[in-house]
């Protein structure tokens, strides 16, 4: 693994939230800032994640309100176009087995 650069950042912790750390680094023999950092990297990426979502979630919505629109502009087909689709193809698989054009 390359060499990462550290930035030393001075923060306060509570009480408690500093005796877990330490009690948490002891037990897999880490440093409290090596915990602090898993930590952190472990929130961004859960942050990133979420932030996808919402943008995720935000385009599905505007998709919804086209959706709405056309129906709105254009009604709604109640046919199957899967079944016709399928059919238009099997009639011209036909047309192409019996020679016509």
């Amino acid at each position: 693994m390359g060499k990462t650069h550290m930035y030393r950042a001075q923060i306060l912790l509570e009480q408690q939230q500093h005796e877990t750390l330490a009690k948490i680094a002891r037990r897999e023999k880490r440093s409290i800032s090596d915990v602090v950092r898993e930590i952190v990297n472990e929130w961004l990426a859960a942050q990133t994640l979420e932030s996808q979502k919402r943008l995720e979630l935000d385009a599905l919505e505007q998709l919804g309100q086209i959706r709405l629109r056309i129906q709105e502009q254009r009604g709604v087909y109640h046919g199957d176009l899967l079944a016709e689709a399928r059919s238009e193809r099997e009639q011209d698989i036909e047309r192409v087995w019996n020679g016509q054009p």
